[in-house]
């Protein structure tokens, strides 16, 4: 009854029609900043083992504890755990998304690491996958050869995420899976964990951090970019995807998406948590980064698939580093100047890219 309708919103947004967008809907009028009262920060913990800001100076008397979960959106995806690997399901919109994040996550790396091996393009790096729900990203990056470590604060998906790479072997020594939030894992070597715990992730172990699909649905992204920067090596890089704060974005994200299609469950999304890239690269800068690319990302719900775009208007990907020194190498060199010429080809590519 309502196909003809359906079909011309969707082909208003996609020409990228703002007029529309401004006519049909108008979002919620509160306005949200990352930026208020944003001051350089100190971390430490509490005997949990939770991050804390400080407030820099010997007079700051007084902390706050900060933490980046948000409880109304744990609810929200616990009773989503069960339904994380339904490609068909609400996460269908992610799994076509590796289409897209799996290699901007790879070739970027490639273009700071040296080395490399045949089908195995990441091996010798370390990732920590945040938010990583059931795995649906973090099992790519461990077949590239990376050992990665997957955290989320929903135990239930950490339990479907290993359950589901329990069936793979060849992930055993590559992916291992945390439930714990952010910044229980940067608070660890911070009180003073075993070695043994260590093993899981500690601060300045990883080559890179990826949050794909998270920043939107956190409560302190100023704790949560402190953290980032907390947990990489010098050099270390930054991966976010995430959805823009315009008008379209809350045409296509949450009211097309939610309330006419359903290409996720209503309530998914809350339009004052969403980011600008310029907000994003302004708190990603006063927590010690710089923003290197960032890329528009268009999903066609016709046709199921994610593509780039010109645009950054509704979601988008970045890549950050984490300044000071250079990267440290600590990957095996390629053996032979075949597989040199390889690598050195991808990451002209990927530089291009």
């Amino acid at each position: 009854m309502y196909t003809n309708q359906i079909g011309s919103v969707v082909r208003g947004v996609y020409a990228r029609n703002a007029a529309l967008a401004s006519s049909v809907v108008r979002p919620p009028s509160r306005r949200f900043s990352v930026t208020s009262g944003r001051k350089q920060r100190r971390l430490r913990t509490d005997g949990a083992g939770v991050c804390q800001h400080v407030l820099p100076g010997p007079t700051s008397s007084r902390s706050a504890s900060h933490s980046t979960v948000d409880s109304d959106e744990v609810k929200r995806f616990k009773a989503l755990a069960s339904k994380w690997w339904d490609e068909q399901g609400e996460f269908a919109a992610l799994h076509a998304m590796n289409d897209l994040r799996v290699p901007f996550i790879r070739d970027n790396l490639l273009s700071v690491h040296e080395g490399c091996q045949p089908g195995k393009p990441l091996k010798g790096l370390r990732i920590l996958d945040v938010g990583c729900g059931g795995g649906l990203l973090t099992e790519p990056l461990a077949r590239l050869g990376a050992n990665v470590l997957g955290i989320d604060p929903v135990e239930e998906s950490i339990g479907t995420a290993r359950l589901h790479s329990s069936c793979d072997p060849d992930l055993r020594e590559q992916l291992r899976y945390c439930a714990c939030t952010l910044e229980e894992l940067s608070g660890r070597q911070e009180i003073g964990v075993e070695e043994e715990e260590e093993e899981e992730g500690g601060a300045g172990q990883f080559d890179a951090v990826v949050a794909s699909e998270v920043v939107e649905h956190l409560a302190d992204l100023e704790t949560f970019a402190f953290c980032c920067n907390h947990m990489l090596k010098p050099g270390g890089s930054l991966f976010i995807t995430t959805i823009n704060k315009t008008r379209l974005s809350y045409l296509l994200g949450i009211v097309v998406a939610e309330q006419i299609l359903r290409i996720v469950p209503s309530g998914t999304h809350d339009w004052n948590k969403f980011i600008s890239p310029t907000e994003l690269e302004r708190l990603l800068e006063s927590n010690g980064f710089l923003a290197r690319s960032v890329r528009g990302m268009l999903y066609n719900p016709m046709m199921g698939r994610w593509s780039w775009s010109d645009s950054t208007d509704i979601n988008y990907a970045l890549h950050a580093v984490k300044r000071g020194d250079e990267p440290r190498h600590e990957r095996a060199e390629a053996s032979g100047p075949e597989q040199q010429q390889q690598c050195q080809v991808r990451r002209t590519a990927a530089a291009h890219n």
